[in-house]
């Protein structure tokens, strides 16, 4: 990953929104209206956090019919965490 790719996923992780989206997809695949119902916004709102996070690489996105699954992208985590804990510390 590119620095810019890793100031995306912290940009886009800055919103508690996407935090909460994020948090809620730990726990497995969901569709968006699974995750719709736990917030008080519009679809297009969510459709715009979900844009956020699939564009950053942390969530994948995978339509089955009518209805889009979201998951985290196992690859880009590791890869983001590896990053954040290669630092030094002393």
């Amino acid at each position: 990953m590119t620095y810019p790719e890793y100031a995306y996923i912290c940009k886009t992780l800055g919103d508690p929104t996407r935090i909460k989206i994020f948090d809620m997809l730990k726990e497995g695949k969901q569709c968006a209206c699974e995750i719709l119902e736990k917030f008080d916004i519009t679809q297009p709102t969510l459709s715009y956090h979900m844009k956020m996070l699939t564009q950053s690489g942390l969530i994948t996105a995978q339509k089955e019919g009518k209805w889009i699954y979201y998951s985290i992208n196992q690859e880009v985590l590791k890869e983001f965490i590896d990053f954040l804990t290669s630092a030094k510390t002393e």
